[in-house]
Order: C-alpha cells, then sequence, then structure tokens
C-alpha cells in the first residue's frame, strides 16, 4: 500500500515523541533554484536531510556550524575520499547509510524509514531527472528533492559550463536551504574575486598541454580527465586537455597514444582511500607520502620516466576533493595555474587560500596540504 505524506509526518512525530525530541519548530515557507534549474517550494527550513551525495556535507559545512545535525541519511560516503574529514564532519553525530556509489544501492524504503522533509541528489545517482522512477515517487510522497549537481557524463552535453556561476548557483541553493544567505553571498564574493585573480594573470599566456589524470594507479593506466569539469577547470589554469579526450568526464587512453603524444605537465589524482596504489594525498596525510606514491606511478608504469612532463620534472599530484566539490575549484584552479604558468603565478599563494576558507568558512578546517609534487 502506498505510504501518503500525512501517514509519514504521523511516523515522524511519533517516532520523535519515543525519543524524547520536541516538534520541528515551524518556519517560513522557501523557495530554491536547484542545480538542475527546478524551482522547489519547502514549507520550512530542512530539519532531517538525506544527501545522496556524501560530499555535501562538506559543502554544507561551509555555511553551517553543525552540518550533520541536519543530515539523517547519506550515500556514496567513500566519495569523500578522507577518513580523516568524514569524521570531522560527522561531529560525533549518527548518520544512516541509505546507499553506495551507484544509484541501484538506493532503495525507496531505505529512505522513506528515516522521514526526510528533504533528498539532496544528484544526476548520477538519479539520472533521469524529474523522471527518474526514484524522483517521481518521492514527489508523490510529498517529499522535496533538489539536485546538488546536474552535471551528465553524456556527449549530448556538450555546452562548455561556466565553472564560476556553477558555483554561485550552488551557494545560493545550499544558502536558501541552511538560512544562511549571507554567508553564501560572502563565499561566492570571495571565490569570484580569487577566480578572476588567477584567470586575470594567465590572460594571454600560452595553453600549456596537460595531462591530467583522474584515477592514478601504477596498474591501470591512463584514465585521463574530459572536457566537461576537469577540463573547464583546466582551462580556467591556462590549460587544456590533451588532444585525443572528447569524453565529456573521463577517457581511458592507450599507453601507445600517452607516450607519443608531447604533454607538458602530468597531474595526477589521488585520496585519502590509498586503496589500488593511489598516491595518497588527502587531508592531514603527510605530504612525503604523497610524494612517494607520484614517484611509484613514474617508476611502476612502462614508459613514464621518458614523457615530457616526468623528464622536465613537472610532475604534481592533487587531492581529488579539489575537484568533487565545488567549492574547492578554487585551490585547484589556482595550483593548476601555479605549476602551468610558474612565472605569471609566482605570486599566487593556493595554501593561503586554503586557509582564507578554512579561517573564515568552514566549521571544521580542511587541513592541507592537499597537494603533493616530484
Amino acid at each position: 500500500m502506498p505510504i501518503t505524506r500525512r501517514q509519514l509526518c504521523a511516523s515522524l512525530a511519533t517516532t520523535a515523541l519515543f525519543a524524547g525530541i520536541g516538534p520541528v519548530v515551524a518556519g517560513q515557507p522557501i523557495t530554491v533554484v536547484d542545480m538542475a534549474g527546478r524551482e522547489v517550494h519547502l514549507s520550512a527550513l530542512p530539519q532531517r536531510i538525506i544527501l545522496l551525495e556524501g560530499h555535501d556535507l562538506l559543502t554544507m559545512s561551509l555555511l553551517h556550524p553543525d552540518p550533520a545535525s541536519l543530515v539523517v541519511g547519506w550515500a556514496a560516503v567513500d566519495r569523500i575520499d578522507s577518513e580523516r574529514l568524514q569524521t570531522q564532519l560527522l561531529n560525533g553525530h549518527q548518520v544512516s547509510v541509505v546507499g553506495k556509489q551507484t544509484p541501484d544501492t538506493v532503495s525507496l524504503e531505505g529512505l522513506i524509514s528515516l522521514a526526510p522533509d528533504l533528498i539532496v541528489t544528484t544526476a548520477f545517482m538519479t539520472p533521469q531527472g524529474d523522471a527518474d522512477p526514484l524522483v517521481e515517487r518521492l514527489k508523490q510522497l510529498g517529499i522535496p528533492v533538489v539536485f546538488s549537481d546536474a552535471s551528465s557524463n553524456t556527449l549530448a552535453d556538450e555546452q562548455e559550463t561556466d565553472r564560476v556561476s556553477a558555483l554561485d548557483a550552488s551557494m545560493q541553493m545550499w544558502g536558501a536551504l541552511l538560512g544562511a544567505t549571507a554567508k553564501a553571498d560572502a563565499f561566492i564574493s570571495f571565490f569570484d574575486r580569487e577566480m578572476t585573480g588567477i584567470t586575470t594573470r594567465v590572460s594571454g599566456a600560452p595553453t600549456v598541454t596537460t595531462y591530467l589524470e583522474v584515477q592514478s594507479t601504477p596498474d591501470d593506466c591512463c584514465w585521463a580527465a574530459g572536457r566537461k569539469v576537469w577540463g573547464e577547470l583546466l582551462a580556467l589554469a591556462g590549460g587544456q586537455p590533451l588532444p585525443g579526450v572528447t569524453a565529456p568526464w573521463f577517457e581511458k587512453l592507450s599507453l601507445e597514444y600517452l607516450l607519443s603524444t608531447p604533454h607538458d605537465v602530468y597531474i595526477a589524482s589521488g585520496g585519502g582511500w590509498a586503496s589500488g596504489n593511489r598516491p595518497a594525498i588527502g587531508p592531514g596525510i603527510d605530504p612525503k607520502l604523497g610524494q612517494e606514491g607520484l614517484q611509484r606511478l613514474i617508476d611502476g608504469r612502462v614508459g613514464f620516466s621518458q614523457l615530457t612532463s616526468v623528464r622536465n620534472k613537472r610532475v604534481h599530484g592533487i587531492w581529488t576533493g579539489l575537484i568533487t566539490n565545488l567549492p574547492l575549484h578554487v585551490v585547484f584552479v589556482a595550483l593548476a595555474a601555479k605549476w602551468l604558468h610558474p612565472e605569471q603565478c609566482a605570486d599566487l599563494d593556493p595554501a593561503a587560500i586554503l586557509t582564507v576558507i578554512n579561517r573564515e568558512f568552514a566549521a571544521f578546517p580542511i587541513e592541507g596540504p592537499l597537494w603533493a609534487s616530484v
């Protein structure tokens, strides 16, 4: 038998009564525009949120002092890619896991059982958008759904994205959802100012061809970043992907192609979860481990020592969170600009940008360094 919204609210009230917690205080209705351009109406600020993309909790933490206090369930937790950061963001709260990293691991029943008043999804976790069966069923139950990311790994989505505008829209959405519009506006101003400074520095400089790698392990080469998101950020830093890359998000290249295609800089990716021998780069991790991981990539792959980027000692690595977390894109672009255009960006300080984010916005400081170099 279908569950009605009234039955769902009654269940929440009963749960609250027996748990010894008071009812949610009624607030003013709010309207937000999500990242899919949908206008979504809520009766009040949400108090029981489910995140189908776990790393959205980091974005929330830039606007709310204790975001996990509002979150009852989350999925794709491993994509936070840092055990230390995950623990910090949870801040002692118990949050139920409602799915893993793919849409098929999320069940409607599991979501309903947590009596959410908002579900935050992405185009990856609900790929059919408003027509997705899960989204349609939630709407029938009266549970609001917003998209925190509408990007898609399809060739049909070929239009270039303005990454600065995307950040502005994202923070405006989260600011409205969390009742923190003033802080969201402050972050937008900071982000826009820093990005303008970076792009001004590299304006007019020759574009630097870069092998930007999305999955860096010695035994699995060569996953190149695509034209969307990673490639768009690289362009802001005055770079461009390898000419053979045509896919939106990522593309597997042959080792032969990589070895025969000149490029100036190699940027690998690593994380806090160092499975598969990825370089251990992430919040609070000793930078020497990241450097050692980069060296293993160079030494463990046939022919890599002959790459122009390696011979010229222009090898770097980043924590994946600098790409997967929209507010941290400014740190990645600053790093890439400094690596690609060292003369024009000699005075650029990515660490200082991260310091401002931690000091003025983050509820829980994101411990650096989040990059390494050989």
